[in-house]
């Protein structure tokens, strides 16, 4: 079973994908996006590579305006070194990449206009995937649209759209339940007709249930007989609710008891698990590392990049989970994880705020200049004196990390919670 996440990274320099506003593209600029992109892209597949992450979603944002503006740009053959080394790179760390089209891709619409948006939406997610050579086990998700007053009515249409697609979209295709319109028993009925696998999503089938009595694993195992050999191991969304949002909205973090409980009950399945979840990364290495033994280097490492995050919130979590991880020879993957879920509960206090950006401060200091060293101080002291908020100091440190190239820093997520 693979475990990852969506889209983006915290703590990865350089990873962000860049876009622009509709009135300035034009072919110079959207090709230099588009490299700007794949670069950052590379970086996503190297770190996923480096740290054991096997499952991840490509950002639709890849190409800019890729299904309508450039839709007719060249850029799979401009790119087509790059994206080849990015598929290698895939392949060879043995990860499995998919695409989701976002919510204005509605391929049973009643409007015929927004149906051909769809479909030449979904033609430039697939043009992605095939620009990196990679196989039909490398899925493009979708939802199944609208209901629009006639649910079986709407649902056939889905159908007898998704037969009139390419077949380099259809052997990716992938169907959806959500939150709101059409649950998994929807779903499962409608790939069964089309021929496509299904993908079940626990948060959307909590918030909008078919059968309250039936488990996550059983439509697990129902959706499960969708998918074919060819379509590569089935895979599953999961998601959190958030405490604090409209029911369906995803957590800011996995909480890791809660995602074992889950884990142990449906790998029997030997299903893939895509996280849908806000901290990205930080939740898909939590759950990995506390699946499987990497060793205490590993939780070495992670730990590195929360401690300032720690040391901000709970001083006394922070010296317990450098206790804990002095033996070498244990693994306290859960106990590491679960000290750090409860000093992201604790809120930012001003006096252990101050301490902790001096402690980064200390990285810098002595490479900083003059100038660099007042401006710090003053933002320190208006913080203090709450003139100014944290942000504003961690952008200061933030600024000399990335000009005196301090790694350390710039991959701790300190900047970033």
């Amino acid at each position: 079973m693979s475990i990852g996440y969506a889209c983006l990274a915290l703590g990865v320099p350089g990873s962000g994908m860049k876009n622009c506003i509709m009135k300035n593209a034009n072919e110079e600029l959207l090709l230099s996006l588009i490299g700007s992109n794949l670069d950052a892209l590379e970086r996503l597949i190297t770190y996923n590579a480096r740290n054991g992450i096997r499952m991840f979603r490509i950002s639709s944002d890849l190409i800019p305006f890729g299904s309508s503006l450039a839709e007719d740009l060249p850029w799979q053959n401009h790119f087509s070194e790059k994206l080849e080394s990015i598929g290698n790179d895939i392949r060879r760390s043995g990860m499995r990449v998919s695409m989701h089209p976002g919510q204005y891709t509605v391929l049973n619409s009643t409007d015929e206009s927004v149906a051909d948006r769809a479909a030449r939406d979904l033609d430039y997610h697939a043009k992605v995937l095939d620009g990196l050579g990679l196989g039909p086990e490398h899925k493009m998700i979708l939802h199944l649209g609208g209901v629009y007053g006639d649910r079986e009515r709407a649902k056939e249409r889905f159908v007898s759209r998704y037969k009139l697609l390419d077949a380099e979209v259809k052997k990716r295709l992938v169907l959806e339940n959500d939150d709101k319109l059409f649950n998994i028993r929807d779903v499962i009925e409608t790939a069964s007709a089309a021929g496509m696998p299904a993908v079940y999503d626990n948060l959307h089938n909590a918030v909008n249930p078919v059968d309250a009595s039936c488990r996550d694993i059983e439509w697990i195992e129902m959706c499960r007989d969708t998918w074919t050999k060819e379509d590569g191991p089935q895979k599953v969304h999961y998601s959190q609710q958030n405490p604090d949002k409209r029911p369906g909205a995803h957590s800011e973090s996995i909480r890791i008891d809660e995602f074992l409980d889950y884990y142990h009950e449906v790998s029997v399945t030997g299903t893939d698990i895509m996280l849908e979840v806000k901290d990205k990364n930080l939740s898909a290495l939590k759950c990995i590392n506390c699946v499987s033994d990497r060793g205490i280097k590993a939780l070495e490492s992670e730990w590195a990049r929360y401690k300032y995050s720690v040391m901000e919130r709970a001083p006394d979590r922070y010296q317990a989970i450098r206790k804990l991880l002095q033996d070498k020879s244990s693994y306290p993957a859960l106990e590491m994880y679960r000290s750090i879920e409860e000093s992201m509960d604790t809120p930012v206090s001003m006096n252990n705020a101050v301490n902790t950006a001096q402690h980064v401060w200390g990285y810098v200091k002595d490479k900083a200049t003059g100038p660099e060293k007042k401006r710090f101080q003053n933002t320190l002291n208006d913080f203090s004196s709450e003139k100014t908020e944290l942000k504003s100091v961690k952008n200061v440190l933030h600024t000399l990390a990335k000009k005196y190239r301090e790694e350390y820093l710039l991959d701790a997520y300190y900047f970033y919670m």
